[in-house]
């Protein structure tokens, strides 16, 4: 078995997923997980376009300057690690991956949560992400806050305990999981400061195969298409708030706030990591 790493790396989302449901890193130890925040935190540089120098974990890039252009390259083994305490309006809260701007402070974060079993005991999981929303948005009410929960698609009749399985015999979700999304549906959506500081800006939840040959993939028929929880729209989400409350409404600002685009250095842009992730690339 490979030596587990505290290091932000650069993974592909079916990787960083394949390592949550393989049972490779203790959950005690929350090494599941944790690969599933580096990608999160690379996707905000590659993607997002946000500085590797900004965010927490910090992702293995660099960034130089060719004439006025912004080269992005990476760089095996620089990734940090480490989560970023943030002070709430009712306690002090490490976030999982966490962008924060010279002179502004936190403008976007994620919590990443993953479950591998005890279904029946999603009403925790709620409460939790109720109070740590409600938390940070006391204190920064601008905050573009993300909250992503992976979980394994465990099948009933494959020596899966009654209470850890999410997709019953007929195919079917399990009902508690399905109760679970309902519920935080309502927490998703929020689009402007002086909304319900208990709701996300995004959220997202995700079913993930475990299993030898698709170990990683996301289910695709759960969420349904109309879902405001899915996956693919996220990152979209959260980038869309950011612009509007850290770009568009203070212009003055956009020497710090605004969101780079890149031009891709040749140890990014030839390789095969890059298939999973659309860079925001100069146009």
């Amino acid at each position: 078995m490979a030596k587990a790493t505290s290091q932000c790396e650069w993974l592909g989302l079916q990787e960083a997923l394949q390592k949550f449901v393989s049972g490779e890193a203790t959950h005690q130890s929350a090494g599941h997980i944790k690969p599933s925040h580096w990608y999160v935190a690379c996707r905000l540089v590659l993607e997002g376009g946000f500085d590797p120098e900004d965010i927490t974990p910090r992702p293995p890039f660099a960034v130089t300057a060719k004439g006025d252009k912004k080269v992005l390259s990476f760089v095996e083994g620089s990734g940090g690690g480490g989560e970023r305490t943030i002070l709430g309006g009712l306690k002090t809260k490490n976030v999982d991956v966490v962008v924060s701007k010279e002179g502004v402070g936190p403008v976007l974060a994620v919590s990443v949560k993953g479950t591998l079993n005890a279904f029946r005991n999603l009403t925790n999981r709620m409460e939790e992400a109720v109070g740590d929303c409600t938390n940070l948005h006391i204190s920064y009410p601008t905050l573009v806050y993300g909250f992503a929960h992976v979980m394994s698609a465990n099948r009933a009749g494959t020596n899966v305990n009654p209470n850890d399985v999410a997709i019953e015999s007929d195919g079917r979700v399990s009902d508690s999981i399905v109760r679970y999304h309902d519920v935080l549906s309502r927490l998703a959506g929020r689009s402007d400061l002086r909304d319900d500081p208990t709701k996300y800006e995004a959220v997202a939840l995700a079913l993930v195969k475990p299993g030898k040959k698709s170990a990683g993939e996301v289910l695709s028929s759960f969420p349904a298409s109309s879902s405001p929880l899915l996956l693919k729209d996220f990152f979209q989400k959260l980038y869309d708030q950011y612009d509007r409350r850290f770009v568009y409404a203070a212009p003055s600002l956009d020497s710090v706030t605004k969101r780079n685009e890149w031009k891709l250095a040749d140890d990014i842009a030839e390789d095969v990591r890059l298939a999973g992730y659309e860079p925001r690339t100069e146009t």
